[in-house]
């Protein structure tokens, strides 16, 4: 028994924008399922009439069972009233590869030597204008797949291509060595340089990429450049980092000299005594070293003038004066001329030495200063 009515849907693969149901010419109240993602149209006798969302719908045709067969016996038992359906597939369709066919020639913006390079990537692809799709680019054909889109986008991909890659680079100055850190922001113009077109067939073009770029490499020219390119980068980078390395260096040495500030202020204060002792110790031992060390005797300089000095600097400045006093007690065999006005002159300035440097009192430079007054007299 002949079905009264047909029930027409799609429910294929995803790599493909339009499919003609093969089911046509049917009855009248046959049943219409269009899913989600997906539009249908409804041709009667040529002419694209319905285009149907999402749903089920009852199609109503002039091909009416029973009485259709009679009439179809004038056309040779084919029914004059010729309709069928198309389906559009309204998902976005990802990983279309696309690659230019060919170089590009062009001048390198950067250098300005003539390269030539290719490019490739992958892009995605929606059905936006059902209607326009199917009347522009498929026609009465039964299929439109991924394949056979880029096919007929292919010649046109590669004009278009090749053209917006070699104004783009020029345009915004993208050096060929700079390219791969560039990728994203020349994805993004290419697009929207080739939405306008895609969109003049019902297409939109939601993402575009290029993923690779083919360069010259082995061209005696281009290594030539590249070479140039990073040298530069590389002595730029191994000065700052020559700088840097002096930077450390130079703070290194300011922490071992707090450091050793620090230690030596520490020596002092376990041993019990200041810098400025350590300053007068210093130019006690002048004093000692000096070669009328044995004018002390005459000075009547004794033990007692260190005991100013506490700790250990006082015993090493009064060991240095009792040294100093034994040996102008040796000395003592050796007459001095009383009367010789340079000698009281380098003993009243090594007697100021002594009280500037804090080994003597005021009072004892004057008592000092008078004995040398009375030797003399």
């Amino acid at each position: 028994m002949a079905n009264i009515a047909s029930i027409i849907k799609y429910e294929g693969d995803n790599s493909t924008f339009i499919w003609k149901h093969p089911c046509e010419d049917f009855n009248s109240l046959t049943q219409l399922i269009v899913h989600e993602s997906q539009e249908a149209i409804f041709f009667m006798n040529g002419q694209a009439l319905d285009l149907f969302g999402p749903g089920r719908y009852t199609l109503e045709t002039q091909n009416i069972p029973l009485i259709g067969k009679a009439l179809n016996r004038a056309t040779g038992d084919k029914t004059p009233f010729h309709c069928e359906v198309y389906f559009i597939n309204k998902t976005e369709q990802m990983s279309i590869k696309w690659g230019t066919d060919s170089r590009v020639q062009y001048i390198e913006p950067s250098y300005g030597f003539p390269i030539s390079i290719g490019a490739s990537g992958e892009m995605s692809l929606r059905a936006e204008n059902s209607r326009k799709l199917l009347l522009k680019l498929v026609g009465t054909e039964s299929l439109l797949s991924q394949q056979k889109l880029v096919g007929f986008f292919r010649a046109f991909l590669m004009t278009r291509v090749k053209t917006y890659i070699a104004q783009i680079m020029k345009a915004n100055a993208i050096s060929i060595f700079e390219i791969d850190e560039n990728l994203t922001t020349f994805s993004e113009n290419i697009q929207k340089l080739l939405i306008p077109d895609f969109a003049d067939y019902g297409l939109s073009l939601e993402r575009f990429f290029v993923t690779t770029v083919v360069k010259p490499d082995g061209e005696r020219q281009y290594e030539k450049f590249k070479e140039l390119h990073f040298r530069q980068y590389a002595d730029i980078a191994e000065a700052k980092l020559r700088q840097q390395t002096e930077i450390i260096n130079a703070e290194t040495e300011a922490q071992k000299t707090v450091i050793d500030s620090k230690a030596q202020a520490t020596k002092r204060q376990q041993e019990g005594y200041t810098y400025a002792q350590e300053r007068g110790f210093d130019v006690a031992q002048d004093v000692a070293k000096n070669e009328a060390v044995g004018q002390f005797t005459n000075m009547g300089v004794g033990l007692g003038t260190m005991a100013g000095v506490g700790g250990a600097v006082g015993g090493v400045v009064g060991s240095a004066v009792s040294n100093a006093v034994n040996a102008a007690n040796i000395s003592e065999q050796t007459p001095q001329p009383a009367d010789d006005m340079d000698a009281f002159k380098t003993k009243v300035e090594k007697l100021a030495v002594m009280k500037n440097a804090g080994l003597i009192t005021e009072e004892e430079f004057n008592n000092f200063k008078t004995a040398l007054l009375n030797s003399i007299l």
